[in-house]
């Protein structure tokens, strides 16, 4: 009896203990993102489609065999050549335009690789700003929690007092308001913490609830110099794609006015129960033929018109990918100021924090001195001060993300992102 006893309670303990919470890497989270991206996978199967076109292209010369029958019964004078079997092959032999549809397919495989880098980098990026933000965001809802603790003191301290008739209602209004303030300000953050982890949680395939970051797992981000010509994965594969367009528009334009080579093979066994021999001299059952067909088309507006296409549509193709190099120049530039006027605001936002601090320290050094002379703090001025260090850090880790933010969209921009997200942190 006692021993079911003891089990009895042994397995309450096991089921109302609280599950504990793995918690998730840096280096881990983009890790399982870059395996279990949509943005990915439908690269990665881009360059599958693209490996495909390559072999399409260059298999034109190789022989296509197929096998059939036309197995039938004739009578009277035969009209077609009803076969036991037959078997046939045929291949392209030569072609002006083919050898440039090759090139093309070779650079549209190249664009679909450096595309697919380029949405390494990007998915990179979203896991890395998540998650930074993420661990931000969790770091400020602890220091709200910590500021309302002393919210509540304060709130405490200002009842007595006006209870006591030394201060107003005024002073413990304002005291509710901050908490109230604080609440608001807490309620917002634990919400898009909840919609990090959600986005966290589409990029990795884990559960939000699963999702515990560790601050100490990632890297700091570095100071990046962008100068010289930028040439990304990305703009790489505009121009790769631009160049293959090229060469299918020097293929189409070769169509015309230019011969084509095919070789073909073919082996027929005819019936012999059919009347082929009563109206043929010299029949016999087994035929063979090879040869080339040449073919030179001398007018066809359907393949002009096909062509002119195709070099219009290289053009834009071209002009997108210097579109999208002047972008990417103009946001690197955009960036490097940005980064400039942020690391300010943050050397201003931390030297206010450590302001808040100092204060913090000399009101409780005073408090704990036990000095009760005129102008002395009081209690309610150390919650005062309690408070707007804890606000001032809240404040100091916003601008430390808009920062680290701006850093790391300069690293996805001129293509350093995923050396950086290798990295080692620094302990």
């Amino acid at each position: 009896m006692r021993d079911s006893l003891r089990f009895v309670v042994l397995a309450a303990a096991v089921l109302l203990a609280p599950v504990a919470q793995a918690q998730l890497s840096f280096y881990t989270a983009v890790d399982m993102a870059l395996r279990n991206s949509t943005q990915v996978r439908i690269s990665a199967a881009e360059v599958q489609r693209a490996e495909a076109g390559l072999s399409e292209s260059k298999d034109a010369y190789r022989p296509s065999i197929s096998v059939g029958s036309s197995l039938g019964y004739s009578y009277g004078f035969p009209v077609g050549q009803p076969s036991i079997y037959n078997v046939s092959a045929q291949s392209l032999a030569f072609s002006f335009s083919q050898p440039d549809y090759i090139r093309s397919a070779r650079k549209a495989l190249l664009a679909a690789q450096l595309q697919l880098k380029d949405t390494r980098q990007q998915v990179i990026l979203d896991v890395a700003l998540n998650y930074v933000e993420l661990t931000t965001v969790t770091q400020q809802i602890t220091a709200l929690d910590e500021e309302m603790t002393h919210v509540r003191k304060l709130v405490d301290i200002e009842t007595d007092r006006v209870g006591a008739g030394v201060d107003t209602k005024v002073a413990l209004t304002q005291a509710r308001l901050t908490g109230a303030q604080i609440a608001l300000r807490r309620l917002h953050l634990v919400d898009q913490s909840d919609l990090l982890r959600d986005r966290l949680a589409h990029l990795t395939g884990l559960k939000p609830v699963d999702i515990v970051p560790e601050a100490q797992t990632i890297p700091a981000a570095p100071e990046v110099s962008a100068d010289g010509v930028l040439e990304t994965d990305g703009i790489k594969s505009a121009y790769a794609s631009a160049q293959s367009k090229l060469y299918t528009a020097f293929g189409d334009a070769r169509q015309n006015n230019r011969p084509t080579l095919a070789f073909g093979i073919e082996y027929n066994r005819y019936a012999k129960f059919n009347n082929y021999s009563e109206y043929y001299l010299r029949f016999q059952h087994n035929n063979f033929n090879v040869g080339v067909q040449i073919n030179l088309p001398l007018f066809e507006a359907a393949r002009s018109a096909k062509a002119r296409g195709s070099s219009a549509e290289a053009a834009a193709a071209r002009a997108q990918a210097d579109q999208a190099r002047d972008h990417l120049e103009e946001q690197v530039l955009r960036l490097q100021k940005n980064i400039g006027e942020l690391a300010a605001q943050e050397d201003v936002a931390r030297l206010q924090n450590e302001l808040a601090q100092n204060q913090l320290d000399v009101i409780s050094t005073q408090l704990g001195s036990g000095n009760g002379g005129p102008g002395a703090p009081l209690p309610k001025d150390e919650q005062a001060a309690h408070i707007d260090e804890r606000n001032r850090f809240v404040d100091l880790l916003t601008t430390q993300y808009q920062l680290t933010q701006a850093r790391l969209s300069l690293l996805r921009s001129v293509g350093r992102i995923e050396d950086w997200a290798k990295t080692t942190p620094a302990p």
